[in-house]
């Protein structure tokens, strides 16, 4: 007789608690030309790595199979806190890996506080990474935009907010969580040298150009 063997994040649980992680996707309906045959699980460490073969039926009606890997992390938020009267905006930087392996200098993104929902809606989410990196209590806050940030292996959806702020909002010297490794410089920058650093790529990250370019075009600092 053998034995069958378990398999942690599909019929057993992984160290994260998760059953199941190769079924997402097999129930899509949305698009009656894409049909998911399987979904391979690659790996679950932190986030989510799968393989999913797919036939999908050409704009010329012909029908083709596909094999597309998908990166799930979960879904984010990301704030641009900004203080019109001093025309000043806050930022973080931190190690950056991914960027530091392909071609940034040393790693240290300049970048909007961000970070992943972890089940919250994504206003309770940014508010409480606005605590834990930028030391700030927020008051009211504005919903941008949502983007999908890289379509074509990440499924993460990116929740865009931007929110005022005064030094009397600092409550705490932020800097992330040090029990899950954080280590968060906090950066005030008048807004006008923000938007330099974008010309001359000391600020390269997606989510923050993106901010900065939202705040000097339809937010509050359009002319």
């Amino acid at each position: 007789m053998i034995d069958r063997v378990s398999t942690p994040g599909i019929d057993v649980p992984d160290f994260r608690g998760r059953t199941g992680l190769d079924q997402m996707g097999r129930d899509l309906t949305g698009n009656p030309d894409v049909v998911v045959k399987d979904v391979e699980l690659l790996a679950a460490a932190w986030h989510v790595l799968r393989r999913t073969t797919l036939e999908r039926r050409r704009s010329n009606g012909e029908w083709v199979t596909e094999q597309r890997e998908t990166y799930d992390r979960g879904n984010g938020a990301t704030l641009l806190p900004y203080d019109v009267e001093r025309r000043t905006v806050l930022l973080s930087r931190q190690f950056r890996y991914p960027v530091y392996v392909n071609g940034h200098p040393d790693g240290l993104l300049l970048e909007a506080a961000a970070g992943l929902l972890d089940d919250d809606a994504p206003e309770v989410a940014i508010r409480r990474e606005a605590e834990e990196e930028l030391g700030i209590t927020l008051g009211e806050v504005q919903h941008v935009f949502d983007v999908f940030m890289s379509p074509g292996s990440v499924t993460e959806r990116l929740h865009f907010y931007a929110a005022p702020y005064s030094p009397a909002d600092r409550t705490s010297a932020g800097g992330g969580l040090e029990d899950e490794g954080e280590d968060i410089e906090v950066v005030e920058l008048p807004f006008d040298e923000a938007l330099a650093m974008i010309d001359d790529s000391r600020i390269t990250d997606a989510k923050t150009i993106m901010l900065l370019q939202w705040a000097a075009l339809r937010g509050p600092f359009r002319s």
